[in-house]
């Protein structure tokens, strides 16, 4: 076991030095097309490059690592996660699989084996899609399946996502010649902190998932009347804010009554013209819901549709709600995960399947090849803050399992296309 634990303290170094890479100091921080994001990149990129990976920056921005199999006609295993975050981020979620991903191709590399199938290590830009507020940008253009009218997409500072493309040298006439095809996908393997309790309570250092949440992601914009907050009576205002308000509570409280796992939050709040002497005359804020089940999860959206319409109507408010990004909810390769089972078996632990409430991206790859994620305990299951943690221990069991789980495919998959 010293091997692993050499190998889990090299992964821990690398992702204490992503993590020292941020647009904000304290805390972590690197959104998409950012001078952070292209440093993370470009460390992330030297260390494959010293593994010896054929390495290079696609036009979206993904960093990529090819090991290629000497075998003809060989498909393609993707081994993928992100490294961009969200605002004030902990140091684990994204860059430990991309890094864990690293470690698993330097010691087939050090070992001098050869694989029969091709290896891209991919570490996506854009996971979190905090600056555009648009999710799976990067893996969405491997899949195949990047949607260009978010190229006009802008941040909060005016700039469109076309725009920060071709900042950082990418073109988007590009983007498709990016993709995998679909023929040559073996399959996907991603690994990720819970970002959840569950294996944390359990006492159990890795898990298997075997579904991803659906999730929708909306806009609600409330438009009432401003006014002045000295002058105009209670019983005659249209207060956009009070709408909101209630329209938060009230969405907790129909995720708290629905089956079926339905979760709902309201993440983001934005006044218009905002003074503390000032009647709110319009507020926007975002809505997040997500459930495994995709009939409850579309129940759900209907609800809070007809949510925002009572409570408009009853206020004499102008409500108006976008959907901004729906993916359905994915259920993992059953095959790859029955191999990973048995590696998690073989390693000495009990195999407990999970399910993801937080999206991947697993979920756009889903739609051209098989999918499978392992996920890595995490202290308290704390996630998106910077008191994310994984243990030492953990990490050795799941550097241990990730390689029986590489063994295991390369024994299945020892014949080209």
């Amino acid at each position: 076991m010293n091997v692993y634990l050499q190998r889990a303290e090299n992964i821990v170094s690398r992702i204490h030095e992503l993590a020292a890479v941020s647009e904000t100091s304290p805390g972590i921080t690197r959104r998409y097309g950012t001078a952070a994001a292209l440093e993370a990149g470009s460390k992330v990129m030297g260390w494959m490059r010293a593994a010896g990976l054929q390495t290079r920056v696609d036009a979206i921005g993904n960093i990529r690592g090819l090991l290629s199999s000497p075998v003809a006609g060989a498909g393609t295993l993707v081994i993928a996660s992100h490294i961009d975050t969200v605002v004030n981020a902990g140091r684990w979620d994204g860059p430990l699989g991309v890094l864990m991903g690293l470690d698993l191709l330097e010691n087939v590399v050090c070992s001098g084996r050869k694989l029969p199938f091709h290896v891209e290590l991919i570490a996506f830009c854009d996971e979190e899609g905090v600056r555009f507020h648009t999710t799976y940008l990067g893996s969405k253009v491997v899949a195949g399946s990047f949607e260009k009218e978010v190229l006009d997409r802008k941040d909060e500072e005016g700039v469109s996502l076309g725009e920060a493309m071709h900042k950082i040298g990418g073109d988007p006439a590009d983007l498709e010649r990016d993709a995998i095809p679909p023929d040559q996908w073996l399959g996907y393997f991603e690994i990720h902190i819970e970002q959840g309790p569950v294996l944390y309570e359990s006492k159990i250092p890795v898990g298997p998932v075997k579904a991803i949440a659906g999730q929708v992601r909306a806009e609600v914009i409330f438009k009432g009347m401003a006014g002045h907050a000295g002058t105009v009576p209670m019983d005659m205002r249209n207060d956009a804010l009070c709408g909101a308000a209630e329209f938060v509570l009230a969405l907790e409280g129909l995720a708290r009554a629905s089956e079926g796992g339905l979760v709902a939050t309201v993440g983001k709040l934005q006044i218009t013209n905002a003074a503390s002497n000032v009647i709110p005359g319009e507020v926007v804020c975002s809505v997040d819901i997500r459930s495994a089940d995709e009939e409850v999860l579309s129940r759900g959206l209907t609800r809070c549709r007809g949510l925002v319409a009572e409570i408009g109507a009853r206020r004499g408010l102008t409500v108006l709600l976008n959907v901004v990004q729906t993916s359905p909810p994915v259920i993992c390769d059953a095959r790859m995960n029955e191999l990973l089972g048995r590696a998690i078996g073989a390693a000495g632990y009990e195999v407990l399947e999970l399910v993801s409430g937080a999206g991947h991206d697993a979920v756009p790859i889903s739609a051209v090849a098989p999918v499978c994620m392992m996920f890595v305990r995490c202290h308290k299951g704390i996630s998106h803050h910077p008191l994310e943690h994984v243990e030492m221990e953990d990490l050795r069991a799941a550097i241990a399992v990730a390689d029986d789980l590489l063994h295991q495919l390369s024994e299945i998959w020892k014949y080209p296309l």
